[in-house]
């Protein structure tokens, strides 16, 4: 208790000085160590611990020379030096105002003849030196001893022993609240040894370390380790409750080694395994040129990116329609700030396609002319554990906004599909086949629009794809996750899945036709996500940990299909391709709902949705759609389908 009255005493006082109070301390330290050093060189020459009779004939000295170690003190600057800045700088200004005070004495002894031999001030000199070092050091401690009493200190364990380890350890000494405890590294040669003051331990002691000595947090002091194991030895320290931080080098730090980021921006164009679609095709321009445009789920990936190109057409307007408030704050910011946005107006509109007085609204107070609807629930398993939701917007809300296209009488509806609607086996699958049904009814109509389809495959770098979720697995160390080791699937990249929704969607109906087109990319061969995986390791500039590479640096996890997830995805239900204008673009002959079955279907799912009837949704998709797999068993009803004419 007493101690700690004493301490508290201490800090208020200490806490109360000013900066130049602190200094005047400082230099009268030294002006009283010079008659210490002086008397203690007096001891040692008489061996007498009152030697009156030399102190009396050296009284000059003990006059003059505090005085003028004050004065050459202040001319060095030694005041102005912190005790927690007292390093080897420091040290070797006391050093020369030792030398300084000696000479000076020594001069005295001559042109005073003062009898102080050569020896006697050869000591004097040493003592001032060692004197005030080792009261500035014992200043330090008494001071680092009074704040650290007044605030909790963290302890931490540095893993790595190294170069960086030591030199992070020597700079966290003389720290207010942070204390060095121990040094753990994988290294056997160094584990037992004592590096910077501090013992060496085996990684397989942490838990038993950090129990014993209290600590709070790990530094990782090893920049030479790959990231993803640093990233692997974090997880395990957070596993037992600890803060994890990771420090670079020292040489890093104060720039003659470079900071290395290895998972620059992937370009995911180069995992397609083919040659992308590049050019947009002129004849598709007019289309789109000074047309209005309704973007349906304009701030997702796809929609966005429809955004972006467009400005290439020079339509009159873009209407951004989006149900997610910080998509669309994002996606109409960056549209008004691009440099080619020239004289295309742009116009937010926040609100659903499942909503009918919202889509009638749009279409005729913007003059709507062309409608591409990329607004979908595309997440396989958020879908499959959220049928009612998926079946709503992507099939009802197709509907809704295909009948607002229609009494609007705009030019063109495109759907935008995907090759999941192909014999599926989820409910986001089932549904955007349903979707598809929906447009297919809709080009049945009599009037002015036409309505088609563009399907294609997974795209990489969209929200929700593969890139992006192995690529922020990467950067955490692995594993790496693959639903089955033969998972294949067809792959485009963002950009040329655009370019083929707006070329495939300027095409004409043929032989005067109403639309219903279902139009297909040809995609090359599906690619295996495992080595699609490798490939983005290898890039990162990491290699694959397996059984055969156990000192790899990322490891390929197997987690087993998901709920409704296909070993292999298909792009087409039938046998038979039509041509195009394009040759990379193909027409798809497939069945379609009679009249009868799709006003079944409507009326059901709207009950359906209306009750929440989740079981139902399955039965529906199961009765109508072809091929349709559930992953929980349905009993399917009879299906009628008719096959339009070609």
């Amino acid at each position: 208790m007493a101690k700690s009255l004493l301490r508290d005493h201490l800090f208020h006082r200490v806490d109360a000085l000013t900066r130049s109070q602190k200094r005047f301390v400082l230099m009268a330290v030294d002006v009283a160590l010079t008659p210490i050093a002086l008397y203690l060189a007096c001891v040692l020459l008489t061996n007498d611990l009152t030697p009156v009779d030399l102190i009396r004939r050296c009284a000059a000295f003990f006059v003059t020379l505090p005085v003028l170690a004050a004065v050459l003190s202040l001319a060095l600057g030694i005041p102005w030096i912190k005790l927690k800045a007292y390093e080897s700088l420091a040290i070797l200004k006391t050093a020369a105002l030792a030398i300084l005070l000696s000479v000076i004495a020594l001069s005295m002894t001559w042109s005073l003849k003062i009898p102080m031999p050569l020896i006697g001030v050869t000591l004097f000199g040493l003592f001032f030196f060692l004197t005030s070092v080792g009261t500035r050091m014992v200043m330090l401690h008494v001071l680092l001893w009074i704040l650290r009493s007044q605030q909790p200190r963290c302890r931490v364990l540095i893993y790595g022993a190294g170069t960086t380890g030591s030199q992070l350890a020597a700079a966290l000494k003389n720290h207010e609240s942070i204390v060095a405890v121990a040094f753990i590294d994988d290294s056997p040669v160094l584990q037992s040894m004592t590096v910077a003051g501090m013992r060496v331990y085996s990684p397989a002691r942490i838990k038993e370390i950090v129990h014993e000595r209290d600590i709070d947090r790990v530094l990782l002091a090893m920049p030479s380790v790959s990231q993803p194991k640093q990233a692997r030895i974090a997880r395990q320290l957070q596993s037992l409750g600890l803060d994890v931080l990771a420090v670079p080098s020292f040489a890093q730090l104060v720039g003659t080694e470079t900071l290395v980021d290895n998972l620059a921006p992937v370009v995911p164009g180069k995992f397609l395994g083919r040659r992308q679609v590049e050019e947009i095709e002129t004849g598709g321009i007019e289309a789109y040129r000074g047309k209005v445009i309704l973007v349906s789920g304009a701030g997702g990936s796809i929609g966005s990116e429809i955004c972006r190109q467009l400005l290439a057409y020079r339509p009159r307007r873009i209407v951004l329609f989006e149900v997610s408030e910080i998509a669309l704050y994002e996606i109409d910011r960056e549209l008004r700030t691009r440099p080619d946005l020239g004289e295309v107006e742009v116009v937010p509109v926040l609100g659903s396609v499942a909503d009918s007085r919202m889509a009638r609204s749009v279409m005729s107070d913007h003059g709507v002319q062309v409608v591409l609807h990329a607004a979908a629930y595309k997440h396989v398993p958020l879908v499959e554990a959220n049928p009612v939701a998926g079946m709503m917007n992507n099939v009802l809300g197709t509907r809704t906004l295909a009948d607002a296209a229609h009494e609007a009488q705009v030019e063109r509806f495109i759907l935008i599909s995907t090759d999941k609607a192909v014999r599926p086996t989820n409910i986001m699958g089932a549904s955007k086949r349903l979707a598809e049904f929906v447009v297919q009814d809709m080009a049945k109509r009599p009037g002015r629009t036409v309505f088609s389809m563009v399907r294609f495959g997974n795209v990489l770098g969209s929200s929700g794809s593969v890139v992006p979720l192995f690529k922020e697995q990467i950067a955490h160390g692995g594993p790496v996750t693959l639903t089955h080791q033969e998972v294949t699937r067809f792959f485009m990249t963002l950009t040329e899945a655009v370019r083929l929704v707006l070329l495939a969607g300027s095409f004409n109906a043929p032989g005067g036709q109403r639309g219903g087109d279902v139009f297909v990319l040809d995609m090359g061969k599906p690619m295996r996500i495992r080595d699609l995986a490798e490939q983005m390791i290898q890039t990162a500039g990491y290699s694959v940990r397996d059984e055969n590479h156990p000192d790899g640096d990322i490891e390929i996890k197997v987690i087993g299909l998901r709920p409704g997830e296909k070993l292999h995805e298909e792009l087409l239900i039938g046998e038979g391709l039509l041509t195009t204008p394009n040759p990379k673009i193909m027409r798809a002959r497939e069945a379609s709902l009679s009249e009868l079955d799709m006003a079944k279907m409507l009326q059901a799912l709207r009950t359906a949705v209306a009750n929440g009837d989740a079981a139902m949704m399955r039965r529906l998709a199961a009765t109508y759609v072809e091929g349709y797999s559930p992953a929980i068993p349905v009993e399917p009803e009879p299906l009628s389908v008719s096959t339009p004419a070609e």
